[in-house]
């Protein structure tokens, strides 16, 4: 290098490496100790690692030794197993041999002696045998033309048996011999007939039930009036056939299981459900046509697009009372068909889980069930029912709480009209019908149908009363009721007449509050009476019903904005009107007393004594006419309305220590007197008035920070500084810069 510079960074890089050389060996010094005790606890193991080495080595000596011998062993076994299953197989086709023999010598014999049993038996062992094993097995003998023989024999047998078998069997259907029946139906698996034995026998009980069926609905048609069963004698019909299936399916699955195996119960059944469907079809159209459904759903349509029409006439629409035995009837009939379908689909898949092993083709034959049963008329005909059920229903509810409504009366001991009981009735009864059919979609449908008719309709009466306000005036209330119930019974009902519309209002108000409950009520009963007639629901249509009682929560809603309307109207008409002069008339006293003032204010009638007569008195004329709920809400407002008013008058008025003394305890017995006119507590409507009286009782400015301060600074406070030092303005002894030097 000759460069001075490049010579320098050389230089700097060399004092560098040997700084970090010298802390290296400044570490490895430090660690000097620690590596001689490990070196010294190396050394006192080391003797023991030298004998597990050796120990190590013969163990893996022996293993190998072991292993080389089960290598052998395992050669050993594998010959003998080749052998043994050459064995077994030489020793089956010796048997097939000579059973071969026997089958076709004994074949014949049960053809000639009508043994279809025992020959069929002889065929079956032959069917059972490997062909390909058989005719290679015939090569190998000597005497190959008396196994052919043997083998031709059988084939022929087997073609023999499986044409008598079909006669015979198609002998006994027409003679209508059961024993026969049977008899042949259990020799058509020996015959490798499965599939035709499963064919005939079916066809075989689809006629029986389509005679049993015939005669069921004919005598249904023919069944007279009078009969008791006369209103749900298609349902009747329909669970016969039903039963029928079901008793079917429960005598002969054992049969099939037994002679067929397990895993054709799906077959019986699909060929079932077509005589099923074909039934299921001509009981409906019956019931249809006898019933006049479509005229009715015609007519329920008419009524929907024509009811906002004035030339529509009432005597056109159908009376809800005539449909409530027709509803009942489809609601039985739908059941029945649920309930077939569940048994249908609990048996099969009970045969499936016994048959399949395997998941995937055990999903496979699920599927096929699913598809089998919602591809049914059945199901259609199911869904049908439940759309005309529904349609039904909703005219019922809607005209029933119609009607409830028109024929709303009052009796005087009563809070409430009967409007409300009749149609929480209907709602109620709807509800309990529905969850009868057994479909979730049908309960819920009608869950949103009530929701909508209490929301729409219930609600809206209500409010549309309520919305004629209520007159101010005297009050009369006992004459009212009666008045009430009288115009009510005879249709004279003036929305002119003060008194009965006073009362009508009030009874529109109660209903609201009563609604509630029985909302709430049919709410939770809904929910358990579904919870009992479907007890396996998924957590799908658990939500789904779920969300469909939630709607419930949404009338209640309604209905307290019902009620808030209608308290309002109180408000305005009857609590404010009179609570503004009650207390306006404390402007009129004197607050500047002295001793003499203030023993001859409280010797006579002061303005609390009044104004508390008078709150008594409008309570009163109101607390037999109110329900409990509604009456803690008239008292509700009228505290409201009553500590504003007196907040008001008194930041208008003046006072000194005395008049600040009555002040406080005018507010106390005000207190006290609406505490003991409700269930609730009023002391939280009062605060703001007890704290204005504090601060007017106090004997000096300074005083105030002690209250101040024991109630844990302003939150606890009502009242801002600003108002705190205005109120303390009030008070002609405080003088106007004490107050502003408070600090607050």
């Amino acid at each position: 290098m000759t460069d001075l510079e490049e010579m320098q960074k050389e230089l700097d890089k060399i004092k560098l490496q040997e700084e970090q050389l010298f802390e290296e060996m400044k570490h490895f010094v430090n660690q000097r100790s620690y590596v001689d005790a490990k070196i010294k606890v190396l050394s006192k193991v080391l003797p023991t690692l030298k004998s597990l080495k050796v120990e190590t080595q013969d163990l893996v000596n022996t293993i190998h030794n072991i292993a080389e011998s089960a290598e052998g062993i395992s050669n050993k076994v594998r010959t003998l197993d080749c052998a043994r299953n050459r064995v077994d197989e030489c020793q089956q086709r010796v048997a097939d041999l000579i059973d071969v023999g026997l089958c076709s010598e004994g074949v014949q014999t049960a053809i000639l002696n009508e043994d279809y049993e025992k020959g069929a038996g002889h065929v079956h062992r032959f069917l059972s045998m490997d062909q390909s094993l058989l005719k290679q097995s015939a090569t190998d003998i000597e005497n190959v033309s008396s196994v052919l023989k043997a083998v031709g024999t059988l084939q022929d047998a087997a073609g023999q048996l499986r044409t008598i078998v079909q006669h015979k069997f198609d002998e006994a259907v027409r003679l209508e011999d059961l024993a026969s029946v049977e008899r042949f139906f259990k020799i058509f698996p020996l015959l490798d007939m499965h599939d035709e034995g499963i064919r005939k026998f079916c066809n075989y009980l689809c006629d029986k039930l389509r005679d049993t069926a015939d005669k069921n609905l004919q005598t249904a048609l023919n069944a007279p009036v009078t009969d008791k069963r006369h209103h749900v004698k298609f349902a009747d019909t329909l669970t016969l056939l039903f039963e029928g299936l079901a008793r079917i399916v429960d005598i002969h699955q054992p049969l099939v299981e037994t002679y067929y195996g397990p895993g054709r119960l799906m077959s019986v059944v699909s060929f079932l459900q077509k005589e099923c469907d074909t039934q299921v079809k001509l009981i409906i159209m019956e019931f249809q046509k006898h019933r006049q459904l479509q005229k009715k759903i015609n007519q329920i349509s008419e009524v929907a697009k024509m009811s906002s029409s004035s030339s529509f006439s009432k005597l056109d629409k159908l009376d809800p009372k005539e449909l409530d035995i027709l509803i009942q009837e489809i609601t039985i009939m739908h059941f029945r068909m649920e309930l077939y379908i569940k048994f249908i689909r609990r048996k099969v898949l009970a045969d499936i889980e016994i048959s399949v092993l395997i998941s995937e083709e055990r999903n496979n034959q699920i599927l096929q069930l699913d598809k089998l049963i919602n591809a049914s008329d059945l199901s259609r005909r199911k869904h049908d029912l439940l759309s005309l059920y529904l349609q039904l229903e909703q005219y019922f509810m809607e005209e029933s709480v119609s009607k409830a409504v028109g024929i709303d009366s009052t009796e005087t001991a009563q809070q409430t009209s009967s409007m409300v009981d009749d149609t929480f009735f209907i709602i109620r009864k709807c509800i309990r019908r529905a969850i009868s059919s057994g479909s979730l979609d049908g309960i819920c449908a009608v869950i949103n149908i009530a929701c909508a008719v209490l929301e729409n309709d219930f609600c809206g009466i209500l409010r549309g009363r309520l919305k004629q306000g209520y007159p101010s005036g005297y009050l009369d209330l006992t004459q009212a009721y009666n008045v009430l119930q009288t115009s009510i019974q005879h249709g004279r009902l003036q929305p002119s007449d003060t008194e009965q519309i006073r009362t009508a209002f009030l009874i529109a108000l109660n209903n609201a509050d009563a609604s509630t409950e029985y909302v709430e009520t049919l709410c939770d009963s809904a929910l358990g009476d579904v919870k009992k007639a479907i007890p396996n629901m998924n957590t799908n249509e658990h939500g789904k019903l779920e969300s469909c009682l939630s709607g419930l929560s949404s009338v209640i809603i309604n209905l307290k904005d019902v009620m808030e309307y209608g308290m309002q109207q109180l408000r305005v008409s009857v609590i404010k009107p009179r609570i503004s002069p009650w207390v306006d008339s404390f402007l009129n006293i004197n607050h500047q007393l002295n001793d003499d003032e203030l023993s001859e204010y409280e010797a006579g009638e002061s303005f609390v004594q009044t104004l508390i007569m008078n709150l008594d008195s409008l309570l009163s004329s109101f607390k037999d006419s109110l329900t409990s709920a509604n009456y803690d809400g008239l008292i509700k407002i009228l505290i409201g309305e009553v500590t504003a008013r007196f907040e008001k008058v008194i930041f208008k008025s003046a006072f000194n220590r005395l008049g600040g003394l009555v002040l406080d305890k005018e507010v106390r017995s005000l207190s006290g007197y609406l505490t003991s006119a409700t269930t609730w507590s009023v002391r939280d409507k009062f605060t703001r008035l007890s704290q204005i009286a504090t601060i007017l009782n106090l004997e000096k400015v300074t005083e105030i920070t002690d209250y101040w301060g024991n109630h844990d600074g302003a939150l606890t406070w009502r009242l801002t500084p600003t108002e705190v030092r205005t109120i303390m303005g009030l008070r002609i002894d405080f003088k106007q810069e004490d107050i502003q030097r408070l600090k607050l």
